[in-house]
């Protein structure tokens, strides 16, 4: 299928894991298929298609590469590819929620970053110093999201306020398409958050033989629908599993998720953070919910594009004009 000119698509999505493309391959309204002619330098794959009105140019990390090394490869080829169209951009995919008494966040949710006192929505972790008190002092800072997504999840948060939101209709199309989806995407059935103390066995593949006592009591919920969070995301290239860890990162930071490829990007490819919640970061972590918290994810992000006019987007600057590390 013939794919419209390169100058039309404006959005730029980055993912990191196969799952995670595909997730937002199925939240395309039109798939434009794979581009087939780029620069011999560009090592990215990029799906292209449409979202309502927004042409949607989709990349992946290479398979086996994380962190925020390979995230920022990756955008530096979109930007380069599409110099002449990217505006805005999206980092959508799973992370490890950090539950607190204040953010009842669970397997299945999604955290999307926001800007919080002198964070623009992102910290990087490993990117700060602790002081003698286990205090967490940020060294540098990272970049807000453009104008034009603060808006639009600012529109999407207060919308939820009153009426439901329609992520979670994506989310079930989506999951009901084929069988296929079905067994990748379907919603697992056990949500279980231990006690930090409680340390799973290491011959243990699964939960199952971890006992009750060790669950912390949440009240239950009135629905399965997925729940969305704002605030603090934090990201940096130490895969976080263990919930003394993960408790300590949130009273450093206030963060309630965490990843690995977001801080490669805030620098020079502005863009706005959706995380599924696969795990609790904990030795409990596992890849059961990985595929249901990708596509979460991916719905989220196509209702978001839904609150953006086409116009706004157009507004802001060529990414390629606020990349000062670039030779384009």
């Amino acid at each position: 299928m013939a794919h419209p000119p390169l100058e039309r698509f404006q959005i730029g999505w980055i993912c990191a894991l196969a799952i995670e493309a595909a997730a937002a391959k199925e939240m395309l309204d039109e798939s434009f298929g794979i581009l087939d002619a780029q620069d011999l330098s560009d090592s990215n794959t990029y799906i292209l298609g449409r979202i309502g009105n927004h042409h949607v140019v989709i990349a992946c990390l290479p398979g086996g590469q994380y962190g925020t090394t390979s995230a920022t490869t990756v955008a530096n080829n979109m930007v380069r590819t599409f110099s002449k169209s990217l505006r805005i951009g999206l980092m959508v995919g799973v992370g490890g929620g950090i539950p607190s008494a204040a953010h009842d966040i669970r397997l299945g949710d999604v955290v999307i970053s926001f800007p919080e006192g002198t964070s623009g929505g992102v910290i990087q972790y490993d990117m700060g110093k602790v002081g003698t008190k286990g205090e967490f002092h940020q060294t540098g800072s990272l970049n807000s999201p453009p104008k034009a997504l603060l808006t639009a999840s600012n529109l999407m948060r207060a919308a939820e306020l009153t009426d439901d939101p329609r992520y979670p209709e994506y989310l079930l199309k989506a999951i009901a398409r084929t069988a296929r989806t079905r067994k990748n995407f379907d919603r697992p059935q056990q949500d279980r958050l231990f006690k930090l103390e409680h340390v799973h066995p290491t011959t243990a593949i699964t939960c199952d033989g971890c006992l009750a006592v060790w669950e912390e009591t949440r009240s239950e919920r009135e629905t399965s629908d997925p729940q969305s969070h704002y605030g603090i995301i934090a990201s940096g290239n130490a895969v976080i599993k263990d919930g003394y860890t993960r408790e300590q990162l949130r009273l450093n930071t206030g963060a309630l998720c965490v990843e690995m490829e977001a801080a490669g990007l805030m620098m020079d490819f502005p863009c706005i953070v959706i995380r599924g919640i696969c795990d609790y970061a904990d030795t409990h972590k596992n890849k059961q919910w990985q595929g249901y918290a990708a596509l979460v994810a991916a719905s989220y992000a196509k209702e978001l594009l839904g609150y953006i006019p086409t116009t706004h987007v157009s507004q802001e600057n060529l990414v390629v004009d606020m990349c000062c590390k670039y030779n384009l």
